[in-house]
Parts: C-alpha cells; sequence; structure tokens
C-alpha cells in the first residue's frame, strides 16, 4: 500500500501507457462508486457517470441541489486527492512518452482533458532525456532568481484577476486553476535558473502569493477583505502547483514553454462555470424572548436604529443592518431594511400578525465595503451574492415567551462554490443574529 500510495502522489516513478491506464480506470470506478454511494444514503439520488458531464465544476447545481448543503462540501474534499492523483500521473505520462510536461495542464481544461487523457493512454514510451543536475551559477544566484520567479508569477496573477475583472468571470478556474497556475510557472522559472530545494521553492511561491495579495490591492483590482478570504485556498493550491513546477524545472532538459500553459487557462475558464441557475440556499437563525408574540411581532416588522456598535466583521466592511421601517400593512406593504451600505427593499408576501412574516428582495445594497486605500468596487460585489428573500416565524412559548426564528434564502455565482458557501452562511448567521438581538432587546423593554 505504501508503494501504491507512493507512485500515485509522488512524482518519483515512470508512468507507463499500460499504467495509466490501469490505475486510471480502477481510480475512476473506485471513486464513483463511493460518490454514488454517499449520494444515494444523504439525498436518495441515483447518480450516473453522465451527471459528471452535465453538472460541470459545480455539482450542487445538479441533482445535488435537493442534497444538504454538506454533501457538496464533502464532495469536494474528496475529490481534491484524485485531482492530484490524475495531474501526477498525467505528467510522468507525458514524459514518459516524450513530450513537455506542460501540457499536462490540459487535464485542467474541460471536455478537452478526456480526449488528453485517452490520447496518454495510447501513446508509447519514449527513452527519457538523462535528468539534469542544475548547479547555482554566479549570474543566477538565489535573490535574483527569486525575484524574477516572483515577478513573472505575479504578473500572471494580476492577468488572471484582470480578466475576471474584464469579463466578471469569478469561475473555478479564477480560484482553483489559476493560483495552481502561479504556483507552477514560479516554481518552474526559480527551478530552471537556480537549483533550489523543496523548501525553497515552496518559500518563493508563498512570497508571490503574497506579493500577489498586496499588487491587488496596490492596482485597485481588489480589497483586503476578500484576498483575506481567498488566501487559504489560493495558498494551499500554489503550493501544490510548485511541486508540479518544481518537478519540471528540475527533473528535465526538455525545452519548455510556459507561455503555453497560461494560455490554457483563460480558454477554459468559460468552460467551467456551469450555465444552470444558482442554488437557492437557506441560513436559519433562532432566539427565544422574554415577550408574547404579539409584542414581538410590533417589533420585526420595523425595528429602531441599533445602538449596539457593529462587531470586527462589520466593522472591516461587511454590510451590517442599522434599522428597519415598513410602509403600509399586509401583504403589498413595503418593509426597508438600513444596512451600512444602504437598504434591502422588501415587499411582504406573508402577513400573520404575531404568526409570520414573509417578503421578497427586489433591491439589495452591496455585501460590503472593501477595505483599500482606494475607492473600489470589484464586479463580483454586484450580484454574485445575491438576497432572494425572508422570513420571521413567531412560535408561541410557556410562560409568554416566543421563539424568534429567522431565515434568508440566498443564491451564490462564485465559484467553488462548496468553498465559498461557509463564509456567506457564517456572515448571513451574524447578520441574523444582530438582528435577532435588537429585537429581543426593545421587545422584552417593552413588554
Amino acid at each position: 500500500m505504501r508503494r501504491l500510495l507512493r507512485f500515485w502522489f509522488t512524482f518519483e516513478e515512470p508512468v507507463t501507457a499500460r499504467a495509466y491506464l490501469r490505475h486510471g480506470l480502477a481510480l475512476v470506478a473506485f471513486k464513483y462508486a463511493v460518490d454514488a454511494t454517499v449520494i444515494y444514503l444523504a439525498a436518495g439520488v441515483l447518480w450516473t457517470p453522465l451527471d459528471y458531464l452535465y453538472a460541470g465544476a459545480a455539482l450542487e447545481r445538479s441533482k445535488l441541489a435537493v442534497a444538504p448543503d454538506w454533501l457538496s462540501q464533502a464532495l469536494a474534499v474528496w475529490t481534491v486527492p484524485f485531482l492530484w492523483i490524475g495531474l501526477t500521473m498525467s505528467i510522468r505520462r507525458t514524459l514518459d512518452a516524450g513530450y513537455s510536461a506542460w501540457s499536462a495542464l490540459l487535464f485542467f481544461v474541460p471536455l478537452v482533458n478526456y480526449a488528453y487523457m485517452a490520447l496518454l493512454a495510447a501513446l508509447p514510451s519514449e527513452a527519457a532525456s538523462e535528468p539534469v543536475a542544475l548547479k547555482p551559477r554566479p549570474d543566477e544566484a538565489k535573490l535574483p532568481s527569486a525575484l524574477l520567479a516572483i515577478g513573472v508569477g505575479t504578473g500572471i496573477g494580476l492577468g488572471l484577476v484582470g480578466f475576471a475583472v474584464l469579463f466578471e468571470s469569478y469561475g473555478a478556474m479564477v480560484f482553483l486553476g489559476g493560483p495552481f497556475m502561479i504556483g507552477a510557472v514560479t516554481a518552474f522559472v526559480f527551478r530552471r535558473r537556480y537549483a533550489a530545494s523543496p523548501k525553497e521553492a515552496r518559500e518563493v511561491v508563498s512570497l508571490t502569493i503574497v506579493a500577489l495579495a498586496f499588487a491587488l490591492i496596490a492596482f485597485a483590482l481588489e480589497g483586503l477583505i476578500c484576498i483575506l478570504m481567498a488566501l487559504p485556498l489560493a495558498l494551499g493550491l500554489a503550493l501544490l502547483g510548485s511541486l508540479a513546477g518544481e518537478f519540471i524545472g528540475g527533473a528535465t532538459n526538455r525545452s519548455t514553454d510556459a507561455f503555453i500553459a497560461v494560455l490554457l487557462l483563460p480558454l477554459g475558464m468559460p468552460l467551467l462555470d456551469a450555465p444552470t441557475a444558482p442554488l437557492l440556499r437557506e441560513v436559519r437563525s433562532a432566539i427565544e424572548i422574554d415577550a408574547p408574540p404579539e409584542v414581538v411581532w410590533r417589533h420585526v416588522i420595523s425595528f429602531p436604529r441599533l445602538d449596539e456598535p457593529p462587531g470586527w466583521l462589520f466593522r472591516a466592511g461587511v454590510a451590517y443592518p442599522i434599522q428597519a421601517r415598513i410602509e403600509g400593512q399586509g401583504v403589498g406593504a413595503v418593509r426597508y431594511c438600513e444596512f451600512s451600505t444602504g437598504p434591502f427593499v422588501e415587499p411582504i408576501t406573508h402577513w400573520e400578525p404575531g404568526r409570520r412574516l414573509g417578503f421578497d428582495v427586489t433591491e439589495q445594497p452591496p455585501p460590503l465595503r472593501e477595505l483599500s486605500p482606494y475607492r473600489i468596487a470589484p464586479p463580483h460585489l454586484d450580484g454574485y451574492f445575491q438576497s432572494r428573500r425572508g422570513e420571521f416565524r413567531l412560535i408561541p412559548l410557556p410562560g409568554g415567551r416566543t421563539r424568534l426564528e429567522g431565515s434568508t434564502w440566498y443564491e451564490l455565482r462564485i465559484e467553488p462554490a462548496a468553498y465559498w458557501t461557509p463564509f456567506a452562511n457564517a456572515i448571513v448567521t451574524r447578520i441574523h443574529q444582530r438582528v435577532l438581538s435588537q429585537v429581543k432587546t426593545v421587545a422584552e423593554h417593552d413588554r
């Protein structure tokens, strides 16, 4: 088993066409069996191999729309090691066949990757060239090589984010393929000019991600909040990419054109964004109030300006509620919930005094104000997080008390959804807590 894991996860052994086909089919069959079993047990859905094609990069937009939120997130985590195995084996199979290892990045391009893997399973092996032992040269010392690699990686990152801003395309390739590409190219450039150790390569790749973060702020492409949220994902994938780039840069003297790998990313980007509608997600919170439902109701439909100062998350720029007012009574009335970035406009759809208040969201302000030296508004602040409707439910409790439940239904159009959903859920929950706590305070004071 140890030898098998080393064969799958490392770059130590070459991969022949026969081994590539045999291991590939076995791993695909094993993963499908586990996926289909877990999906059926968790959601009661029969998952077929064709569903992978229909779903694209976002599994939760297909049959899994009826599944619990945790399922798509668990499947995403479960898929990561198989992606890594597929990439490492594709790189070694490409080298074994006598082609540039950079072409293995076709593994990430949807639809094309199936044809590419079939080709790798058929290509005969070619005698590999002797590995080149890289030695440091006086004119290519560590610091100049590191600075060059960091510059190249940062430039690629700026180009990718600029592409996303220009075309308003915040898909899986920006947050998945992009960091991996940056790590691979940075490690490759560093390794080709300097005989770097694996630790040195990882350090330079990490510095590249940090330099990119500062550059995005300096060039007014992003703000600090979104960068901090994306940083764990970007850094982890960049470090995985560095393993591939280090291997390619140090294990072969074959001429490679790194720019080809960079071109693959924007070409494959549109194919990864599923065309189906985003999944509607619910966040529910509750609080118990020492006041009867008829008193709580008055402070649900509207409440005065909150005196409680916002928490650290809201002070950092995330939009937070300030007060609520209502114009009219009953279904058709309009509730305005004022946030720090502007008002939510909420036409009433359900009006059951003392029991239930439901509303749609027809207009909403930006979800946050970016922390930046400039006044910026990246495209992902407009429509990528969309609140659709909300509801308050009042449940009477013994002793003249009330359980107040609040729900928000929202859509998320930024990928990978499995990564960003926990952030969105946490922010909505904090907003709920602020509103429910205010209702509790004023209702208990008014009883």
